[in-house]
């Protein structure tokens, strides 16, 4: 029999090595052809009497990144269509679907004959469940292996036997550590907590899976043998009396109490562990379906995995433009965010030109890199080698005639018009034809600065945000003249470099840099309402932000927050910025020299490590303090979320962003916005646009206009649409079907 997805060899010893290969695909995914012909493949091996066992693995670089995006749209798509024709039944169906995968790994880990998962890279999610399900587990000693259950990342959890499987193998503590946080093991970490039963060199991978069924490894999982019991004993040990009365505490410590998914996982542990394997996967069955109906399984889901995808595979690269394969790259300002630029475009393979005013200077900027590099070797992600060879792909210099063939420039220089402009000249000057320039700017208007190019419409921004070697998004913004190619080219860097861009018309401060400003000034207001600032940075984070808004303001730079104020006002006007704001801002940073982190003082006070950083007690003496009884944390949270996307409804009212996949990748990738809720737009359309105005309205009346609802908005709600009805990003894609 042959197969799409897979192929089947068996040797002389009755051995069959089943390697998933999927054409036209880089990385091997499940879909529902693929889960067919794995049952097949099963049926196949065991009516076969001539096999006495399988060595299951990949053909690829990698061993499988789980999911498929089309067959996750698609569970959604018939849980929406079902339930409009029955809901009763649509539940049913959204159980036995979740239930496909769970119970095809059961079949074959109770079908008769050995298998063995032979792990040669990346192995995620159903993925590494499958493994699990596996009789016998060997694992690559190579640093691309990379074993994970991240669904709770995504709002849902590890439901194709994961709780079961990974809680009777593991210590429950690490087991749940590992479900609820969705963190990635190396393989000898996997072993240590005896996921995998043996690590071996990447040559050794198949003939070591095959020696594992040729000593007569069982074809039983453990905890189908009478006897058999948990690591530690279960819950019926003193450990776990005391590890399961905290274990809820815990998990809201670290989540507020906003993932479902997270505290679901606790739920099929604790009453797995207490029934027999198969009860328990039915236990899980049942929490999964629970848990992909709440809003935040959909909404994380849509943002997180299916519209992130998309996004990074091109969704808004215009049509007819052919893929530009970047031979050079040159960056201009060897600064530390123009170094850092430097450094991601030379991991990706891309000769870089790193130019400054001089060459030591610019050799500053190199330095940069071999410390980043120097890191990574000592943290073992990387090989003495390849550092160096990534190094070797930067070149410093003071001469911007290396730029003569480059295909993209990207200027990081200081955020001034005048030395942007004296750049652009100096660059366009030697520039091929063809060749497009970016800016990084992160406050000025691009299509300002495209007025001082001869060629507009190869003129772009391309945002990075720091630090840039960590920081998974870019925004791309495009002027007003800015041409189709130059969208291509930036978008196909990007890509190059492995970020998630977003696309957005130009306006000051982007989209971002809107909604974050608009986030830190929410806690100005409250500091100058008297909010005493511990529950400013508690309330932030109990709505599901990362860092509260006085340490992000640190981050970013107190002193910058006031260049940005005084900015606004020269060209905007005074009545463009709230003069209590300018007031408190100048006070911290002209009068009490408080400029951030960067110099140990500002809202935070910064002491020598290992001491950690607390709120400056004199922030307190600035306006008379409320008691914290007289203070409702509910509201406090609504006013950080609520201010947040009220910003980016009005990016898209004012058609910055058109497409809500883009304000929702980029609020949760570009400052952390409650990931549970799906992004800024999701957060909305997860609560109904008239409830979201009906708050505002609450709030403005409370707060101030600075609430007042939108006219869009408005509209939307006295017609019961949503932004992803309204602006549906798939509205050209339904129209063709």
């Amino acid at each position: 029999m042959t197969y799409k997805n897979f192929t089947i060899e068996t040797d002389a010893d009755g051995i069959a090595l089943v390697t998933w290969d999927m054409p036209d695909k880089s990385m091997n995914v499940f879909t529902v052809e693929v889960m067919d012909e794995i049952e097949k493949i099963v049926d196949q091996t065991v009516a076969d009497a001539a096999i006495k066992g399988v060595v299951f693995t990949s053909g690829k670089k990698t061993f499988s990144g789980g999911a498929d995006l089309t067959m996750i749209k698609g569970m959604f798509s018939m849980l929406e269509e079902e339930k409009a024709k029955d809901p009763a039944g649509a539940v049913k169906k959204l159980f036995d679907a979740a239930g496909r995968m769970t119970w095809l790994w059961r079949k074959i880990e109770t079908c008769g004959k050995p298998w063995v998962a032979a792990i040669n890279g990346t192995c995620m999610g159903g993925a590494f469940e499958l493994s699990l399900a596996c009789h016998g587990r060997v694992a690559s000693n190579s640093k691309s292996v990379k074993l994970a259950l991240p669904e709770v990342k995504v709002g849902i959890f590890p439901g194709a036997g994961g709780t079961q499987r990974v809680s009777r193998l593991a210590n429950t503590q690490d087991a749940l550590q590992m479900m609820t946080t969705g963190s990635s093991l190396t393989a000898s970490r996997a072993k240590a907590m005896n996921l995998v039963h043996q690590v071996v060199e990447p040559d050794q991978l198949i003939p070591a899976a095959k020696q594992m069924i040729k000593d007569g490894l069982k074809a039983v999982a453990p905890w189908d043998e009478k006897g058999f019991k948990a690591p530690g004993g279960g819950i019926w040990t003193p450990a776990a009396a005391q590890l399961w009365p905290a274990a809820p505490a815990i998990l809201r410590r670290e989540t507020a109490g906003n993932y479902p998914a997270a505290l679901a996982i606790l739920k099929c542990v604790y009453e797995g562990l207490q029934v027999p394997f198969d009860t328990g996967l039915k236990i899980e069955q049942r929490y999964f379906t629970q848990i992909v109906q709440t809003t935040e399984a959909f909404s994380m889901i849509r943002s997180l995995f299916v519209s992130m995808q998309e996004l990074g595979k091109g969704a808004r690269r215009p049509a007819g433009v052919g893929k530009t394969e970047l031979k050079k790259v040159g960056v201009v300002g060897a600064g530390f965010m123009g170094a850092s630029i430097a450094y991601v475009t030379a991991a990706a393979g891309i000769p870089v030109v790193l130019i400054d005013r001089d060459m030591e200077a610019a050799g500053k900027g190199k330095t940069v890199s071999e410390g980043l590099v120097a890191g990574t070797v000592s943290k073992g992600r990387m090989t003495k080698d390849e550092g160096e060879a990534l190094l070797s792909l930067i070149t410093p210099t003071d001469d911007y005639g290396s730029l003569k063939d480059a295909d993209l420039v990207i200027e990081a220089v200081f955020e001034d018009r005048d030395v942007k402009k004296a750049v652009i000249e100096k660059v366009e000057a030697v520039l091929p034809e063809g060749a497009i320039f970016a800016s990084n700017t992160s406050t000025l208007p691009i299509t300002g600065l495209a007025k001082n190019s001869k060629r507009p419409a190869d003129f772009i921004g391309i945002h990075f945000f720091s630090p840039v070697e960590k920081m998974m998004l870019t925004e791309v913004i495009l002027g007003k003249e800015t041409g189709d190619k130059a969208l291509a080219v930036a978008l196909d860097y990007v890509a190059a470099i492995r970020k998630t861009p977003i696309v957005v018309n130009d306006t000051r401060g982007f989209f971002v840099n809107r909604c974050v400003l608009r986030y830190m000034s929410e806690s100005y207001n409250m500091l100058i309402e008297g909010v005493p600032p511990v529950m400013i940075e508690n309330a932030a984070k109990f709505a599901g932000m990362p860092v509260g808004p006085l340490s992000l303001n640190d981050e970013v730079a107190i002193d910058l927050s006031l260049k940005i104020l005084k900015a606004t006002v020269a060209d905007l006007g005074e009545k463009a910025i709230d003069p209590r704001h300018m007031e408190l801002v100048s006070r911290m940073v002209e009068k009490e020299g408080r400029f951030g982190r960067k110099n140990g003082k500002g809202f935070y006070e910064y002491p020598a490590k290992p001491a950690k950083k607390f709120l400056w007690p004199g922030l307190k003496d600035f306006y008379p303090q409320k008691k914290a009884e007289d203070v409702d944390m509910k509201t406090l949270q609504e006013r950080f979320l609520a201010t947040i996307a009220l910003e980016a409804a009005r990016t898209v009212e004012e058609g910055i962003v058109i497409d809500p996949r883009e304000a929702d990748v980029g609020s949760i990738l570009g400052f952390g916005f409650a990931p549970y809720t799906g992004g800024a737009l999701s957060y909305i359309d997860g609560m109904g646009v008239k409830t979201f105005v009906e708050l505002c309205e609450r709030l403005a009346k409370d707060y101030g206009a600075h609430f007042k609802p939108t006219p869009l908005l408005i509209d939307m709600a006295a017609k019961g649409e949503t932004f992803y009805g309204r602006f549906d990003p798939y509205g050209e894609e339904k129209k063709a079907a």
